[in-house]
C-alpha cells in the first residue's frame, strides 16, 4: 500500500517538475536598472498600395473642395466607405490639376511638404494635411483577442498592438514574438524577446502598416491539450480511489 502511495507522489512530482518554468514578466531584466529608457519611435514611410487622405486648406474655398478626399457614408448605419488617393506601383498618387506626385518612401511630413510645393503653382498659400487611411496591423496566436486592427494615425509599437489584442495569454512565448513585414517587395521576419529591454531598440518594435504579429504558444499548451494528458487526472484519481479502498479493506 505504501508503495502505491509513494508511486502516486513520485508520478505527480515528475509531471509537475516537467512543466517548463517561464518568465511571464515583460522587460524582466529591467528590474535592476535605475536609468530611464526612452522609446524612440520610427517614422512610417509611404509604400505602394497605401491609401492616403489628402486635404487642402487655402484662401480659395473652391480649391479646398476640389482636392479634399475624406471618409464618406456608404449608406448603411455605421458602415463607411473609405476613399482616398491610392499609391500606385510607381509610387505616385494622382491629384486633380497637379497630376502625378511621387510619394513612395517619404514620411507623412515629407509628403505634405512635397504636395505643398506642387500646389504652390495653382493654390495660394496651401496648407496640406496627409493621413494614412489604411494603416492596419494583425495580431494572431496566443492573445486573447486575435484580429486585424486599424490604427488611428501612423504610430504604434508592439506593446500597444498586443494591448489592442487583449494582451498575451499565459501560454504566449514572450521571449519569441514573430513580426512579419513586407519591405521593398520582400517578406521580412524578425523574432523579438519581450523579456529583454533591448527589444525597444529594434526597428521592428515600432510596427509599420500591414505588419503581422504572431505570438507562438508554449509547449506546455500542447501538452495540456494532448489526449494522454487529459485522461491523466482521471487515471491518478482512479489510482488514489483504489488505494483508499485497499487501505480501508486492510484495516478491517
Amino acid at each position: 500500500m505504501k508503495k502505491v502511495i509513494l508511486f502516486i507522489a513520485i508520478y505527480t512530482s515528475i509531471i509537475t517538475g516537467c512543466a517548463p518554468r517561464r518568465d511571464l514578466v515583460y522587460f524582466s531584466n529591467l528590474a535592476k536598472q535605475t536609468s530611464e529608457i526612452k522609446l524612440q519611435g520610427q517614422e512610417v514611410k509611404i509604400q505602394q498600395n497605401d491609401l492616403l487622405s489628402v486635404s487642402i486648406n487655402s484662401l480659395n474655398q473652391e480649391s479646398n473642395v476640389l482636392f479634399a478626399v475624406n471618409t464618406k457614408n456608404a449608406g448603411a448605419e455605421n458602415n463607411y466607405k473609405v476613399e482616398g488617393y491610392r499609391v500606385s506601383k510607381d509610387g505616385m498618387i494622382n491629384l486633380p490639376v497637379v497630376g502625378n506626385v511621387r510619394l513612395e518612401g517619404l514620411t507623412i511630413e515629407q509628403a505634405q511638404a512635397t504636395i505643398s510645393k506642387e500646389l504652390d503653382k495653382y493654390v495660394k498659400k496651401p496648407v496640406v494635411d496627409v493621413q494614412l487611411v489604411n494603416f492596419k496591423v494583425t495580431v494572431i496566436g496566443e492573445v486573447n483577442r486575435p484580429s486585424t486592427f486599424t490604427v488611428q494615425g501612423d504610430n504604434i509599437n508592439l506593446l500597444e498592438a498586443l494591448g489592442m489584442a487583449g494582451d498575451m495569454t499565459v501560454y504566449g512565448k514572450r521571449e519569441n514574438i514573430l513580426v512579419i513585414r513586407q519591405q521593398d517587395g520582400q517578406r521580412v521576419m524578425k523574432r523579438l524577446n519581450l523579456n529583454n529591454q533591448d527589444v525597444m531598440d529594434s526597428p521592428f518594435f515600432y510596427l509599420k502598416q500591414n505588419d503581422v504579429v504572431y505570438v507562438e504558444p508554449d509547449k506546455s499548451k500542447a501538452i495540456e491539450y494532448s489526449p494522454n494528458t487529459r485522461i491523466m487526472p482521471v487515471v491518478i484519481a482512479s489510482i488514489s480511489a483504489v488505494a483508499v479502498l485497499i487501505t480501508a479493506v486492510l484495516r478491517r
